[in-house]
């Protein structure tokens, strides 16, 4: 649909004068209301995503960390699409939101292992999630490649019909590479630079309740 009310649009600006208002009914007309709404949904779904884990930490910096794997995701996606001259349309954008949880199960899995580390055995942030990538990367993969295999024969494209879901699988496997190779590399580096900013969050608040209580 979004080939055909492109086309149709090319040409009704070729053909009918500037002068006439045109406008999509029925379906067509669904279809076009519903593409502004999607970039919305996909910045709720994230958000709410970022509450969620931010109650379950109690803290709203590692579940930064958690989502900084998302942008690797979204631009191996679209660079996918691009790639087999796939447009973007309803269902490469539910695959994009579909990555959404997808891609954040690697962060959890390797922040969770790391801020155990830390809590039980003391370990510094660079040790605790370098020990988190070493043991949580058989796992990572094997949810990876499930949830890779499963996709894979949306986006081949085979069956009736098989051309409409097409989109959504190329956005998935396309993410999912792409994230997968980034992931294991951007997590643990954001994951330490965090901690290092928390660390000095807390070091200058401990300085002004210091100052504050030697005034008093």
């Amino acid at each position: 649909m979004g080939a055909a009310t492109q086309t149709i649009e090319e040409l009704v600006h070729k053909v009918i004068p500037a002068s006439i208002t045109t406008s999509f009914q029925g379906a067509s007309e669904v279809f076009q209301s519903s593409l502004p709404s999607l970039g919305l949904l996909l910045a709720v779904a994230i958000l709410v995503i970022y509450l969620i884990l931010g109650i379950l930490y109690e803290d709203f910096i590692h579940p930064l960390t958690i989502l900084s794997g998302l942008p690797s995701a979204g631009f191996g996606a679209l660079l996918t699409l691009l790639i087999f001259h796939v447009e973007l349309n309803v269902y490469s954008f539910i695959g994009i939101i579909l990555l959404v949880g997808i891609v954040k199960k690697n962060g959890i899995m390797m922040v969770d292992f790391a801020i155990e580390a830390q809590r039980n055995e003391g370990k510094s942030p660079f040790d605790a999630i370098y020990e988190a990538c070493l043991i949580r990367f058989r796992p990572i993969m094997m949810t990876t490649m499930a949830a890779l295999m499963g996709t894979l024969p949306i986006a081949l494209g085979y069956g009736a019909g098989s051309e409409s879901r097409r989109p959504l699988g190329i956005a998935v496997v396309g993410g999912l590479v792409f994230s997968q190779i980034l992931t294991l590399y951007l997590t643990p580096v954001f994951f330490t630079y965090m901690e290092a900013w928390r660390k000095k969050l807390t070091q200058v608040k401990f300085r002004r309740v210091s100052s504050l209580t030697g005034v008093r």
